[in-house]
């Protein structure tokens, strides 16, 4: 069982977690079996991870509800079978992972092989906000925005349930 597999029977076990600095804290109306604490305790570290907000101040909670909302819009406004409209809520929280998560760099300076801005190789910014801009020679894009997705997958797909989690080709 993983650690949001966990998390998620201690809760429906009715099992309220929270985190104080290092410590994972557990209260319930009645004395959890030693399995559950046995689980909670081997996946302490990665629940804690899950349940602390991450920099972009979303919880686990917070990306499972915004994939839930974007999987019933496309399904039943969409249109779309569930497990079609669960791949586009998907890539939708990989977007917006992205958004929130940007990798700013000095600029005039490649944020993905470091090398200055010169003659023949030109800089330029990716991003929409202002100091939160990666900076990129068009040619090192590609790598740089797979590698971004790549995370954006990996940390997702720890937190979102769904069966579809691979990105639509």
């Amino acid at each position: 069982m993983s650690a949001i597999d966990t998390l998620r029977a201690a809760c429906a076990l009715g099992i309220e977690l929270a985190v104080d600095g290092n410590d994972l804290l557990l209260e319930a109306a009645a004395e959890p079996s030693g399995a559950t604490i046995e689980a909670l305790a081997k996946h302490k570290v990665e629940i804690i991870k899950l349940l602390r907000p991450s920099k972009d101040g979303w919880l686990a909670d917070d990306w499972q509800l915004y994939f839930e909302e974007r999987a019933a819009v496309a399904e039943f406004d969409g249109g779309l079978p569930r497990s079609d409209a669960e791949a586009q809520a998907f890539e939708c929280c990989v977007v917006e992972w992205l958004n929130r998560n940007p990798t700013p760099s000095a600029a005039g300076r490649c944020s993905w092989c470091g090398q200055p801005e010169s003659h023949g190789a030109v800089v330029v910014p990716y991003g929409t906000q202002p100091g939160t801009h990666a900076w990129l020679h068009t040619e090192c894009w590609p790598a740089w925005q797979e590698f971004r997705r790549s995370k954006a997958q990996e940390v997702l797909a720890r937190v979102v349930s769904a069966a579809y989690r691979t990105p639509v080709a």
